[in-house]
């Protein structure tokens, strides 16, 4: 990563990276850390030495008194004000906390912009969650070739990683809800802002990290199952689909079902990995461009690059909740960026380089995760001949109520094409995370023929 810096940003730059370099060092098997000057899931728990970024207090995690269990979050910092906004007029001014990406946004679309807002280091996670982490910092292991983690059914793996296949397995093995359906919206949209909606709904049923079911109950190398429903266009309505996602997806390749309301039978499906293009996405992304980066790890080799103070989207709560529609969020180009919250905040770099003679659409990719939550904010992603192509931002809620950093909107922008791909859109449903009892038994091809005969 190349960037003009002044001498001072340079010099601030360079400390930040002996930071996060000298706490990597120190965190072989140094748990004691965490909880004291480390977050319990081994972030930097101070302020940064500017103050721009505040201390982690232990996140956010109570409900305000008009939250109603299954609805939108009523934002708990709807009386913030922006700081400054960020233009392709003063791009200069703060590219040292810009990526690549976010500067290439910011030079093609001059009606993209990002809006700063006071750093609220909102990230928090259940203490049991926590307490495995601790445990997985002195346990957990990479298998042989990394394409896998050992000795670990919960917590952050490697809460303070040596190298960049600790990082990105952070990011994969995060806590995302125990069981739980979820319903929202995904549009492909054209230069010129047409879209046509693909509505979903979703059940999943996590076995790493599911604080509901003890260690015992949770399948070997299975990270979660999940049924997909496509509701709509009218095309695509009453397709079903079925995976098993497991850990180590070279030893286990994920396995998929499909049931096509137009042959009225359940079938293996294609392989639904790497770039493999991803089903109403119209070509925009990959199926391992989902969350950000999800799958095997294996046609890339991983690097740590170190820490960055990076603008990036933060308890986005706006542009999540229903007081705006779909047509309100989706403009021409990218997102309407009067709805969007950005803060700095301290991310691990994780460059991905394509290893030589493997096939991927994507030569290069360069992860930025969020440090208190290790989810993957933003990404750049570069072709065969190195040139930076598509850029994806995904925006975030804390859901208090249980709690856990949540992801919500995701957009993958191809800065060649003009168009982009948005998912996550919740502003028109009624609920937002619903919780659900299920087990193993209840994600089976047998339960998709029952659910697509219905």
């Amino acid at each position: 990563m190349v960037k003009r810096l002044t001498a001072s940003a340079f010099s601030a730059t360079v400390m930040v990276l002996i930071l996060a370099n000298a706490h990597a060092q120190t965190g072989s098997g140094d748990a004691a850390q965490l909880g004291k000057s480390l977050t319990p899931v081994g972030a930097v728990a101070a302020a940064n030495a500017a103050g721009t970024i505040p201390a982690w207090d232990g996140g956010l995690t109570k409900p305000p008194a008009d939250f109603k269990p299954g609805g939108h979050y009523p934002d708990p910092y709807a009386n913030d004000r922006p700081l400054f906004t960020i233009t392709a007029d003063n791009v200069d001014q703060y590219r040292e906390h810009l990526t690549p990406g976010q500067v290439a946004m910011l030079k093609k679309y001059p009606t993209y912009k990002i809006v700063v807002y006071p750093t609220r280091r909102s990230a928090s996670f259940p203490k049991a969650f926590y307490d495995d982490t601790l445990s997985a910092a002195t346990h957990a292991k990479l298998a042989p070739g990394g394409n896998s983690v050992l000795n670990t059914t919960s917590g952050v793996p490697f809460p303070i990683p040596h190298d960049g296949q600790e990082a990105i397995w952070n990011h994969l093995l995060r806590y995302r809800g125990d069981t739980y359906g979820t319903t929202w919206t995904e549009a492909p949209v054209l230069r010129n802002g047409d879209y046509t909606p693909a509505r979903q709904t979703f059940e999943y049923d996590f076995s790493y990290a599911n604080l509901a079911k003890p260690p015992a109950a949770r399948e070997p190398n299975r990270m979660m199952n999940f049924f997909e429903l496509l509701l709509s266009p009218p095309r695509l309505a009453g397709t079903l689909l079925l995976i098993y996602e497991p850990i180590d997806q070279v030893k286990e390749p994920r396995r998929s079902w499909l049931y096509s309301p137009g042959q009225r039978r359940v079938q293996l499906a294609p392989e639904f990995a790497y770039d493999f293009p991803a089903e109403a996405s119209d070509g925009m992304r990959t199926y391992d461009d989902f969350n950000m980066f999800n799958g095997a790890i294996d046609r890339y080799d991983w690097k740590l690059i170190g820490k960055q103070e990076v603008y990036i989207p933060y308890n986005s709560y706006k542009i999540t909740g229903n007081s705006i529609k779909h047509s309100d969020i989706i403009r021409p180009g990218h997102l309407n960026s009067e709805y969007g919250r950005y803060e700095l905040h301290r991310v691990w770099v994780v460059e991905a380089q394509l290893k030589p003679g493997v096939r991927h659409i994507y030569a290069k990719r360069v992860f930025y995760l969020d440090e208190d939550s290790w989810a993957a904010v933003l990404t750049d992603k570069y072709d065969a001949h190195g040139q930076l192509w598509r850029v994806a931002e995904a925006h975030s809620i804390n859901l208090y109520n249980i709690p856990m950093y949540y992801q919500t909107v995701e957009a993958h922008y191809d800065l060649q094409s003009g168009r982009y791909d948005v998912m996550g859109l919740r502003n028109e449903e009624p609920r937002v995370y619903e919780p659900l009892k299920r087990s193993a038994a209840d994600f089976t091809p047998f339960r998709l023929r029952e659910l697509g005969t219905r």
